[in-house]
């Protein structure tokens, strides 16, 4: 359906105001996802998606699941922001590539010394320098489609990728996921699961986070996306076979 044809159906339906009255959240959304995308991106392209995935929440909302509406419509709001990112990805294909690189580092450094990899380590695994490691970060920080929002949303993800297979037991592999997931953020080390805190749950954004720690703005970028390439590399048994092209 149309924007303008569910916004109608929407009007025609009494709920105009719903979308007026939570229009002020796809503007957070929006600017909260903004502070990891580069400056091509424009925030209206953001805002405009939201609108719509709103506008889907308002027609499709069903009180009777349990999550309030909020919750509903920003899980909604934001997967239609990532939907349109994904549409019009900017992403080099070198950048991908070479984050899952430092995905499988992790993971191999991670499983010969049975702890936390650190920097140093990591890029010694790649065979690149520290400091060309820490660039590969700052660039993969910008990478859209490798978040912790597209590890249980969007159309490649995990969750998904179980709902399309309809398995008797598909309940229970869902659940299992979502504890997966919970464990290896409880398991990253402290300073990366403060910057995951913060900036999913807290919705703080970079240069706020950066003022906590007291770092720079591209520190704060460089330890978020080392955190989330630890957790791929630590959910690998859950993603392989879910990755496609060029997507991280």
């Amino acid at each position: 359906m149309s924007g303008a044809a569910m916004y109608a159906a929407v009007q025609a339906g009494g709920a105009n105001d719903w979308v007026i009255q939570h229009a002020p959240l796809v503007k957070r959304i929006a600017y909260h996802l903004m502070g990891r995308l580069p400056d091509t991106v424009q925030i209206e392209d953001l805002i405009q998606a939201g609108m719509l995935g709103l506008l889907e929440a308002v027609k499709q909302y069903d009180a009777s699941q349990g999550a309030s509406f909020e919750t509903y419509a920003g899980i909604r709001i934001r997967g239609a922001m990532l939907d349109e990112l994904r549409r019009a990805d900017w992403t080099p294909r070198s950048v991908h590539k070479k984050a899952r690189m430092a995905a499988e580092a992790i993971r191999n450094v991670e499983n010969r010394l049975g702890r936390d990899a650190n920097e140093t380590e990591v890029a010694a695994q790649m065979g690149v320098s520290l400091e060309e490691y820490r660039h590969i970060l700052q660039d993969t920080a910008a990478c859209k489609t490798f978040s912790v929002e597209e590890l249980v949303q969007g159309e490649d993800s995990v969750i998904d990728e179980i709902h399309t297979q309809h398995h008797p037991e598909q309940q229970f592999i869902e659940q299992s996921f979502q504890q997966a997931l919970a464990n290896a953020i409880a398991d990253l080390p402290e300073r990366e699961r403060l910057v995951i805190s913060l900036y999913y749950d807290e919705e703080l954004n970079l240069r706020e986070i950066g003022q906590v720690l007291e770092v720079s703005e591209s520190r704060v970028s460089q330890i978020c996306s080392q955190a989330l390439l630890r957790l791929r590399a630590r959910l690998a048994d859950w993603l392989e076979g879910n990755d496609n092209g060029g997507r991280i």
